[in-house]
């Protein structure tokens, strides 16, 4: 997990920043997770910020990835076929790519004014794990978030084992942040990562970070100090969450509902 604070719409600068704060990173880990809008912070400036799929970021990328043999994690703005989107990378070391357009656009920041809502959900496959990426103000929406739990002949299937979310969370609205993040690690019987920005922002925004790392039943297992640019390493436990699932599977009691594409 990487708390950090950004430069305001200075790609090249955030992306110096963070090779190198990536570079400190001395153990072996499996993903590296860096906040919403890393190379910009949430700005509305996207005909000046946005960038493309063959674009420098998604190689940096990709080059990070590969050089630490993990995926490598967090949302820019990118442009396709003239629309913008707040939009999650997943770089691995084998240089693939997956993404994931933000669902629910911050309203009160006028991002749904600016950008695109995404359409579908992605799980990602990685070393064993299921894991599941959403964007900042994603976490409010349970219904989106729902871990979807099948019946596999005598064995019960999740969705997803972890749900990760990058944001650009501010300080004013911190306890929800907070609280939501060991609401959805609970209700998803799911270990749940947020990794949320520090600093202040070019509109006067203060972040306070609050990155942390929750297991199954709601407990913190980590979190980086308030306020403080921190990288911290956590490491989470496959067997004790299929025992925890085998053992209390509520979600088999869940009520079954269809999303539909938002108007």
């Amino acid at each position: 997990m990487i708390q950090s604070e950004l430069f305001w719409e200075n790609p090249i600068k955030n992306k110096e920043l963070f090779t190198e704060k990536i570079n400190s990173i001395s153990e072996q880990v499996d993903v590296i997770v860096l906040p919403e809008m890393f190379t910009t912070g949430f700005t509305m400036n996207t005909e000046a910020c946005g960038e493309v799929m063959s674009g420098e970021t998604i190689e940096w990328m990709k080059h990070q990835a590969a050089k630490k043999n993990a995926a490598v994690t967090g949302s820019l703005i990118i442009t396709y076929e003239g629309n913008y989107y707040n939009r999650l990378i997943w770089a691995q070391p084998d240089g693939k790519i997956f993404h994931y357009d933000k669902r629910h656009l911050f309203r009160m920041a006028n991002e749904h004014n600016f950008y695109s809502s995404g359409k579908n959900r992605l799980v990602i496959e990685w070393r064993g794990w299921k894991i599941f990426p959403l964007i900042c103000y994603d976490l409010r929406f349970p219904v989106w978030s729902r871990n979807r739990v099948m019946e596999a002949g005598e064995q019960i299937q999740y969705e997803y084992d972890c749900l990760i979310n990058v944001a650009n969370w501010p300080d004013v609205r911190k306890s929800a942040w907070c609280k939501l993040l060991e609401a959805r690690a609970i209700e998803n019987q799911s270990y749940v990562v947020g990794v949320n920005r520090v600093g202040t922002d070019e509109n006067q925004k203060k972040y306070s970070g609050n990155s942390r790392a929750i297991d199954f039943l709601g407990n913190i297992i980590n979190e980086l100090q308030e306020y403080e640019n921190a990288i911290q390493t956590v490491e989470l436990n496959l067997t004790e969450l299929s025992n925890y699932r085998a053992k209390f599977p509520a979600g088999m009691d869940a009520d079954n509902f269809i999303i539909t594409d938002i108007l």
